[in-house]
């Protein structure tokens, strides 16, 4: 079984665990996430089965859309409400205020992840440091928040929406805007909207009404690794040259007529597929040979970046 499920995680899990109960459910040798969701976060995790774990890589790096809620007056060490509350107080600001602090996150700007997080250190996640006690200065790095919505303002509530780029983390978007407001604040919930070209309307629930994880349902949920990348360029080969290609030949421009092959810049990434129903490769495009130089069938075309076996 090969492909994708995007799971609804419910609050309370890991994605650890959920990976690891889709696996035994199935009875799949090997799953991954495209990226974590913290315990108490709901919403959309795809998980890779199988040969689908090589595309891992290529699904992390897509916009993200979350819905979260933000509680102003508490600080807490994990910038979440699940955290060691550190300090409170009752805020005294406006909802025109909280709304005004939000809004000037949008854009590219760094931020500091949080000290409980997966993101490693010295091959370590940070949160094992933190719960040893070592005092770890969290790394600061460039993020970009593309759009933020508020949804609704009521009293230390705030809820909004936020198109966000790979390696933001909501909790600290939180924290900074209670910080900015002068009360601090922690993260109350958070739903996952959308992960690259996954959404929520794509999601399966691991458990049904009476609590039973259903595999079949599983089964039906999963997308094939053709259709996991929609938006990359499509290259169709026939058997023999698959055949090479999972053998480790990189295409060539002779491979194809010039009008078999789209109008493609370098570094552009395609997908090779057979007969429109497998996937067999993922490559990048390399430049041309140089004005001087032969433009025969032996020039290169692309790299290839992963294959994918039937």
């Amino acid at each position: 079984m090969n492909g994708v499920i995007v799971i609804d995680k419910p609050a309370g899990k890991t994605s650890f665990d959920v990976v690891d109960e889709v696996r035994r459910t199935l009875g799949v040798r090997k799953a991954g996430h495209t990226g974590t969701l913290d315990p108490l976060a709901t919403g959309v995790l795809p998980v890779c089965l199988n040969e689908a774990t090589k595309l891992v890589p290529f699904l992390m790096g897509g916009w993200k859309v979350y819905r979260a809620t933000l509680l102003l007056g508490v600080r807490t060490d994990t910038l979440d409400r699940d955290g060691q509350v550190e300090r409170t107080c009752v805020p005294s600001v406006t909802p025109e205020e909280i709304a005004g602090a939000l809004k000037k996150c949008v854009g590219r700007r760094p931020q500091q992840a949080p000290r409980y997080s997966a993101l490693k250190f010295k091959g370590k996640a940070l949160y094992r440091w933190a719960r040893q006690g070592v005092a770890i200065d969290p790394p600061s790095r460039i993020v970009e928040i593309d759009e933020l919505t508020i949804e609704s303002i009521e009293g230390p509530y705030a809820t909004f929406t936020v198109r966000c780029s790979k390696g933001t983390y909501i909790r600290s978007l939180c924290a900074e805007v209670g910080e900015n407001l002068g009360c601090g604040a922690c993260l109350y919930a958070l739903r996952r909207l959308k992960t690259g070209p996954f959404d929520e309307t794509l999601a399966v629930r691991l458990e049904d009404e009476a609590g039973a994880a259903g595999p079949e349902r599983l089964r039906q949920g999963l997308i094939p690794l053709i259709d996991a990348l929609p938006e990359l360029t499509e290259i169709e080969v026939d058997a023999s040259l698959a055949k090479r290609i999972r053998a480790g030949h990189q295409p060539k421009r002779g491979d194809w007529g010039e009008e078999d092959i789209p109008f493609l810049a370098p570094e552009d990434m395609i997908k090779f597929t057979l007969n429109r129903r497998a996937l067999v490769a993922i490559g990048k495009v390399v430049p041309p040979p140089p004005a001087s130089g032969e433009t025969s069938g032996d020039a290169p075309f692309t790299k290839i970046l992963r294959v994918f076996n039937p």
